[in-house]
């Protein structure tokens, strides 16, 4: 689904500029340049439509904030731009239920806006866990979270704490009140780094003690971060997008490290350790096949590399929508492989022949150019229960798919 963004602003300059950086971040804009203009654009949509709305905090008709209160009552969450940066006017637009203003004069405004946009959406599949023996405290906290899209959960003891975590895979941070019913809070973190590594979970201790040595004992036990209360609004999401954001790099480095740069799939170092730990493990039944693009060095020399990149993608596409539940990898060059555990051989054999013909039947398109391809394959479920017997075998089968005229899938005999 592709949000919306509200955006309104009087200012023609301000509007134009505002349009171009939503626009980049991929996102559909629609525009008011009046309150009353913002009223009958919310009348006729529903909110769930829009990501959020970008309010100039003094318009024509509605000079103190206003269109603000409209916005949130639609509930649609509201970020403010201002040129008035008193702290009367920050003061009372943070005393609203907004999502953050940015002042206009900031010379990043329009960078800080783009990643505020970005992790808006980003958010909608975030969750976070808190855990507070106040019931009032828990809900402060989650309000304030709402705000953000962040998908909320609340437990009031540690227990609940710990089997919220193991039920949602989705939560990427912990924030933890030292004050609980069946422990404290350094003690839930403990106890939490037990099951969960910290480039797996973020968790920030929260106390209204401010003694340095608490602060210590939660870091020392594992947490990410420490937060006083009371906290402001700005400092609150300052870490949690911080914390957050600190889990996205670490995904984001082992996805790189663990990825074939051109088609995304695994690549072959991780394939190997997937697939290794699967077969360690014992299975009654398994399958790996081995396949091969054919002539594909004819299609790099009639049609050129490029286009070559664009068929491997595209095999690449169908390979991960047929056998998405299997472990899959690019090993390398045009050569993919598959690994398929816990399925007959023989209805294995019917996978990979649907997919073959699936991919002969593909017409590749790319500018000018209209092609198809095949591939070959071999597979075996000889089990000598290492990765490296079972690749040597299906290559042998391989070889014979290619010697046998292509475009087949050859298996154990």
């Amino acid at each position: 689904m592709k949000f919306k963004v509200l955006l309104i602003e009087d200012n023609e300059a301000s509007m134009r500029v505002l349009k171009r950086v939503i626009g980049k971040a991929n996102l559909d804009v629609v525009t008011a340049s009046t309150l009353a203009e913002a009223k009958v654009i919310f009348e006729s949509t529903s909110p769930e439509a829009y990501l959020c709305a970008v309010i100039d905090y003094t318009l024509p008709d509605a000079p103190n904030g206003q269109a603000i209160d409209y916005a949130i009552e639609a509930f649609i969450p509201a970020v403010v731009i201002t040129s008035r940066i008193n702290k009367e006017v920050r003061d009372h637009i943070l005393s609203k239920q907004v999502v953050d203003y940015i002042p206009k004069q900031n010379a990043q405004m329009f960078e800080y806006l783009t990643r505020l946009l970005a992790r808006l959406e980003k958010n909608k599949h975030i969750g976070v866990l808190v855990v507070d023996g106040s019931r009032s405290s828990r809900s402060k906290m989650s309000s304030l979270l709402s705000r953000h899209n962040f998908i909320t959960y609340n437990a009031a003891n540690a227990q609940q704490s710990l089997e919220l975590l193991h039920d949602h895979p989705d939560i990427k941070l912990m924030i933890t009140d030292e004050t609980l019913p069946d422990m404290t809070g350094v003690q839930l973190v403990a106890e939490t780094r037990k099951l969960y590594d910290k480039d797996q979970l973020s968790i920030i201790g929260v106390s209204s003690n401010r003694s340095a040595s608490l602060l210590a004992s939660f870091i020392k036990s594992g947490a990410n971060d420490y937060l006083n209360r009371p906290y402001c609004h700005e400092e609150f999401f300052c870490r949690i997008v911080q914390n957050v954001e600190y889990i996205e790099q670490i995904e984001a480095i082992r996805q790189a490290a663990n990825s074939d740069y051109l088609t995304g799939l695994p690549n072959r170092r991780h394939f190997f350790n997937q697939v290794s730990n699967t077969i360690r493990r014992g299975l009654g039944c398994m399958s790996l096949a081995l396949m091969d693009l054919d002539n594909f060095k004819n299609i790099n020399d009639t049609f050129g590399h490029d286009y070559g990149d664009v068929v491997l993608k595209e095999v690449a596409r169908m390979i991960m929508r047929h056998f998405s539940r299997f472990h899959v990898s690019r090993f390398g060059g045009e050569e993919f492989c598959i690994f398929l555990p816990n399925i007959e051989h023989e209805h294995a054999i019917k996978l990979l022949n649907d997919f073959r013909e699936d991919i002969s039947k593909k017409v590749i398109k790319s500018k000018t150019i209209r092609h198809s391809c095949t591939l070959s394959i071999g597979v075996t479920n000889k089990q000598n229960r290492t990765i490296e017997s079972m690749l040597s075998i299906a290559d042998q089968h391989l070889y014979a798919a290619k010697a046998g005229g292509r475009n087949q899938v050859v298996g154990d005999s």
